[in-house]
């Protein structure tokens, strides 16, 4: 694809637009390590959400989204929908608990929870696999995706995109900490927005698919790989049930509980609790989360749809793309590569609005993900175990030499992969089993760091050892639940079994470190009962004083209802299906106006400090 000069004007111009007002933050941000990480906690919560928001609308999503609705159609993504479920349960259940606990980090929540070696042993441990081993393999993925495109679009090897990635985001990511990583984000998910429904447009203009109804048409007289109907938005549970079960029923029923994935944790965690805590109020934070939630599942999902399902049409196979790139390199040729395939049909003025949105794409995460690692590796590793006195100067300065060391990791991590799916399958078996855990440990007294200890051990070894056993036959015999349904259920139950028991069996947390922590967060409930009579307070003053939990589990349900039935509402529209189209848009704004009304009784009833 040849830019014309109008083309690299606007593209240019829009990435100026983004970084340039970052620049004016740096002094700011250098103050201290709570300015460089959390913002001094002033972030207001629109600001909160829609950082939320863009960080997890990355260069690789739509890849992701392509490769699933290709293999998987539509109804594949009820993969990374059921994780409305995690969201929303945050928004109602932990976002003002998270508020309220006053840590800069959700690792340094450890040592407020628990006590003794086991939790600062915890906090440093995941300090250090979240921070540097998790963090650079998702943005391995980020720069894998920009590779990928770069190579599409404009035949660059991926040493010159990392290159070029690289001394973008990390000079700005160590300039002007989380400040400027805000307010690039506000930019950048407006521009990302414009650019991927301008793509949709564009694929749909195209004579082989015909608009809305040809494309329609066209894939509803069409079956993918074993046998799914491609524009359905939930599966055919009749004739293919083990779709059903590994896309669908596998995700809602388990995955959304019991896996720990970053931007969908179970309780909040990584970047989206450090928004939470930058958070000015309880209420910026339960907002915050709320409006992210609303915007990650609505609005973003159709026009990647879209363009992935005209990409069908246009390249019905591998080999399709292959011969409309032959410079593309095999290695990165896969079913997500069809996205940026699609972008060749861009007019003059589109294709720099689209290189624009994927540089902003790509720095909206990456910055997240440099800035966040960085306050694991400095705050709570760094600073917590390795020199503890030094000046808050020269924290945010180690701070910014830990964001170089971070990129050249994911880097070079960047080789190792395949496709942006191949790291999310890896992502999600390897946190089996803790979700729950983190659910738990607001709620139950009992859970303590040797919990985490067995859970993260466990849930790390067994799925180690399945990937193994893959290649045995016994382990590949069932043809009633596929191959990576098998290793998430039992990575789910060893690790679940084995931090219950080590919550009766192990050594239990101090019980002036629960009374301390109970006070603080004041979290609801009757598995905190005990510690409330060692706090001494009484009943009454515990419920005048506690979240509303029936409330709570009103808003939760009324949350998804909404968010689900915006998005099929959206999706029946661009189908032509007035009738479901109606109905569901009933169910939303029905939906809508209960969470309106919960929202505003928790507001109104935001206990006493």
């Amino acid at each position: 694809m040849q830019l014309q000069p109008v083309d690299w004007m606007i593209a240019i111009g829009l990435v100026a637009m983004c970084f340039v007002p970052a620049l004016f933050l740096g002094r700011r941000s250098g103050r201290s390590t709570s300015e460089y990480f959390v913002s001094g906690r002033a972030v207001p919560w629109w600001l909160a959400g829609l950082s939320m928001v863009a960080t997890t609308f990355s260069s690789d999503t739509p890849n992701l989204v392509t490769d699933i609705v290709r293999r998987q159609g539509v109804a594949g993504n009820w993969q990374w929908w059921a994780f409305t479920l995690t969201g929303i349960a945050t928004v109602f259940f932990y976002a003002r608990l998270w508020r309220r606990s006053g840590v800069m980090t959700d690792l340094e929540f450890y040592e407020l929870r628990y006590s003794g070696t086991a939790a600062s042993a915890v906090r440093g441990f995941r300090a250090v696999y979240l921070g540097l081993l998790f963090n650079c393999l998702i943005m391995a993925t980020v720069n894998l995706a920009a590779c990928k495109i770069a190579s599409v679009l404009f035949g660059l090897a991926p040493w010159q995109t990392l290159l070029f990635v690289g001394l973008l985001n990390v000079v700005f990511a160590a300039h002007a900490g989380l400040w400027g990583v805000l307010v690039i984000d506000m930019i950048q998910f407006v521009i990302m927005m414009t650019a991927v429904i301008a793509a949709a447009y564009f694929a749909l203009s195209l004579p082989q698919v015909g608009g809305l109804d040809g494309l329609v048409t066209k894939l509803s007289a069409t079956e993918g790989p074993g046998g799914i109907r491609y524009l359905d938005m939930l599966p055919d549970f009749t004739n293919t049930w083990d779709i059903a079960l590994a896309v669908f029923i596998m995700p809602i029923a388990v995955q959304w509980w019991a896996v720990w994935y970053p931007g969908a944790e179970p309780g909040g965690g990584s970047y989206i609790a450090q928004r939470m805590l930058a958070s000015k109020s309880e209420k910026d934070s339960l907002g915050a989360v709320l409006f992210f939630n609303l915007a990650h599942y609505v609005l973003r999902p159709w026009p990647w749809i879209i363009t992935a399902l005209c990409s069908i049409v246009v390249y019905p196979e591998l080999a399709d793309i292959q011969r409309a790139f032959p410079h593309l390199d095999p290695r990165l040729l896969g079913h997500d590569i069809a996205y940026p395939a699609m972008l060749k049909f861009l007019p003059v003025g589109f294709v720099g609005l689209m290189v624009g949105g994927l540089v902003a794409a790509n720095s909206s995460t990456i910055l997240t993900h440099l800035n966040w690692g960085a306050s694991y590796l400095v705050h709570d590793f760094y600073r917590r175990f390795i020199r503890k006195d030094a000046h808050e100067k020269h924290y945010v300065f180690v701070g910014r030499l830990t964001t170089v060391l971070l990129f050249v990791c994911a880097a070079a991590l960047t080789f190792v992969l395949d496709t942006a799916k191949d790291a999310f399958d890896i992502i999600l078996q390897v946190g089996a089993g803790t979700g729950l855990l983190y659910l738990a440990r607001w709620f139950w007294w009992r859970v303590t760091a040797w919990c985490e200890v067995a859970a993260m051990l466990s849930s790390f070894v067994v799925s180690v050892l399945l990937i193994v056993l893959e290649r045995q036959a016994w382990l590949q015999a069932s043809s009633f639940i596929g191959l990576k349904d098998i290793n998430l259920v039992i990575t789910i139950a060893v690790t679940t079994a084995c931090w219950v028991l080590t919550a009766y069996l192990g050594p239990q947390t101090d019980r002036r470190t629960l009374v301390e922590f109970y006070r603080r967060v004041r979290p609801v409930g009757p598995g905190w009962e005990p510690i409330r009579l060692a706090a001494g307070i009484s009943r009454a003053e515990a419920s005048r004083s506690a979240d509303h939990l029936p409330l709570s589990l009103i808003g939760w349900v009324a949350g998804c209802t909404m968010t689900w039935s915006a998005l099929f509402t959206i999706g029946n529209f661009l189908y032509g299906r007035t009738g479901y189209t109606m109905l569901l848009g009933l169910v939303f704004l029905m939906s809508a106006s209960v969470l309106l009304y919960i929202v505003n009784r928790l507001w109104s009833e935001s206990p006493r400090r």
